[in-house]
């Protein structure tokens, strides 16, 4: 037996050996799995006595039973340790009381797909039919055929082991190949490319011709690189200081107070500094909105430019724009003063549109339901004019080439956006009145009949004492010389007897009617509004205005002809 020991038998390989060559038993080696000693081993030499085939004969059958007891004992370990296994899988089972092995996990650890047959046959001795033992016929023992063990070879002709091999060495540092970094583009010294420039790339085949001299395509690289990041660097500067001059540096601006050229500029309601800036820039007025926004801001009173009608000159700087703007005197405004009948506000706008006189008054009796008024307006068929009081006191931008009807629309959303601050129909219920038209109508006669604003309060409760037609100084009648103003389109104060005034039939007559007339006789404001609302608590059913600061109110009738005495005599004082 030689020192590798193939499965039926060693096979010496010496040249004096005197069984060198022999390739078996008559001639054929023992195929693999095969038994060779099925009876009496075939006899090489005939009937001549081999004493080294004896001796060969009784190694071999020594081996043999050297084997089949180790297989045996083998064996014989593998079933013990198999029948334990299952007689815990057995028990694990019982306690359970449930299956977690079917039946192919219980055949399962034998290959052999038998059902807890024995893998052995009765004779222990039994050498598997010729073959190595196993737990199947297709998964053989490898180690029992002839190409596990390769024929031995002398020593010379043997093969040292290759050393192992790492992917990469982790001492030795990385050479750089990229033809970017090594100046190395796939061609030689001589201008021609390598048979596989591929090769450098991957790191492997031969070097390249020519690699010690140095590459002046480095240095190209590099300089391409920075010329482009300087570029780069100075086109994000450049841009950058335009984006901060665009918007941190001084805005573009004229100087001065503007040439002598004016232009008309409508600035409307609720505009902002900016819209107001680029108004002016548009017309010519400011050279940049930027400049005007900063003017206006560094001027304490620059945020307080109204809406209006301005008269500017072309070409001035921002700071004299809102300076111009900030004086009232610059403004081209129509401005409707408090208490002013509508027959006035009509004559202003037609002087304002250039127009025929009367063309707005018509516009106004054609068009009074288009524009805008509210639903309890014109609840009164005896009003003389359906916008009488709906025309609010303000500032409106009126300028040539407007239409009567866009001017009149603007005053009456003026007027309904001031009122319906107010539930009037709640506040008409609360002051025993019939509508909110009536309100409108008290604010009317308060604005009309009190001469001063700090007066209002006081007018307002005189009105409401009137119209109480149980009170026993005027029996429900308001007896106002603003109402015989009204309907004469005149401002009198000297309008004769009383019973004189009684006798114009009309139904604004308050001499002659009790209670309120049909409507408003004028165009109250804002503090005329708010006196009608909240009266003042008194007794008082007269009075009469001595001066600007002081007014005189009596309950009683006597104490009325007093104040008028007292009234006469300061007007004799001022020569009037």
């Amino acid at each position: 037996m030689t020192e590798y020991g193939r499965g039926p038998g060693s096979e010496p390989w010496h040249p004096e050996d005197p069984l060198y060559g022999d390739q078996g038993w008559g001639g054929q080696q023992a195929a693999a799995g095969d038994t060779p000693y099925g009876g009496q081993p075939q006899q090489q030499y005939g009937t001549q006595h081999d004493p080294y085939q004896q001796q060969y004969n009784q190694q071999q059958q020594q081996q043999y039973n050297q084997q089949q007891q180790q297989q045996y004992d083998q064996q014989q370990q593998q079933y013990n340790q198999q029948q334990r296994q299952y007689n815990q899988q057995q028990q694990q089972y019982n306690q359970q009381q449930q299956q977690q092995y079917n039946q192919q996990q219980y055949d399962g650890g034998w290959d052999t797909g038998q059902h807890a047959a024995m893998p052995y046959a009765a004779n222990p001795a039994d050498t598997y039919g010729g073959r190595q033992p196993g737990y199947g016929g297709q998964n053989g023992d490898y180690y029992a055929t002839p190409e596990a063990y390769p024929p031995p070879q002398p020593p010379g002709r043997r093969r040292p082991e290759p050393e192992p091999t790492t992917d990469w060495d982790a001492e030795a540092p990385q050479e750089e190949t990229h033809p970017f970094f090594t100046g190395d583009d796939g061609r030689d010294d001589d201008g021609e490319y390598d048979d596989d420039p591929r090769e450098a790339r991957r790191g492997g085949g031969r070097e390249r011709r020519g690699k010690t001299k140095k590459k002046s395509r480095n240095g190209c690289a590099c300089l391409v690189v920075a010329l482009v990041l300087a570029g780069g660097l100075g086109g994000v500067g450049y841009f950058g200081y335009q984006f901060w001059q665009g918007q941190f540096g001084a805005p573009e601006d004229y100087k001065g107070t503007g040439i002598a050229t004016t232009v008309e500029v409508v600035i409307p309601k609720g505009a902002g500094l900016g819209e107001i800036g680029a108004i002016l820039k548009e017309a010519g007025v400011v050279k940049s909105s930027g400049a005007f926004v900063s003017a206006a801001n560094d001027d304490p009173k620059g945020k307080s430019i109204q809406a209006g009608v301005y008269i500017l000159k072309k070409e001035q700087s921002a700071a004299s724009a809102v300076e111009t703007m900030l004086n009232p005197a610059s403004r081209n405004n129509l401005i409707i003063p408090e208490g002013k009948r509508n027959i006035w506000v009509y004559e202003q706008i037609d002087k304002r549109l250039e127009v025929k006189a009367g063309t707005t008054k018509a516009a106004a009796r054609a068009n009074a339901k288009r524009l805008g008024l509210p639903a309890w307006a014109a609840d009164n068929r005896d009003i003389k004019d359906p916008l009488e009081g709906f025309l609010f006191p303000a500032s409106y931008p009126v300028v040539k080439g407007m239409k009567p009807e866009a001017v009149l629309q603007k005053m009456v959303a003026r007027a309904n956006e001031e009122f319906g601050r107010k539930d009037l129909k709640a506040e008409a219920d609360r002051l025993g009145l019939e509508s909110p038209l009536q309100v409108l109508t008290v604010a009317s006669l308060v604005q009309a009949e009190g001469k001063y604003k700090h007066d209002f309060d006081k007018v307002s409760r005189v009105v409401y004492n009137r119209l109480k037609p149980n009170n026993a100084e005027t029996v429900g009648r308001l007896e106002f010389d603003s109402t015989i103003n009204y309907i004469k389109s005149d401002s009198k104060l000297d309008l004769g007897a009383v019973d004189d005034l009684r006798k114009i039939k009309d139904p604004y007559n308050t001499y002659d009617i009790k209670g309120l007339p049909p409507g408003p006789i004028g165009n109250p404001g804002q503090s005329a509004f708010s006196s009608a609302l909240k009266p003042e608590s008194g007794p008082w059913y007269y009075f009469v205005s001595i001066t600007e600061d002081e007014t005189l109110f009596a309950v009683t009738n006597e104490e009325h002809e007093r104040n008028r005495r007292k009234y006469e005599e300061q007007q004799e004082k001022n020569g009037q």
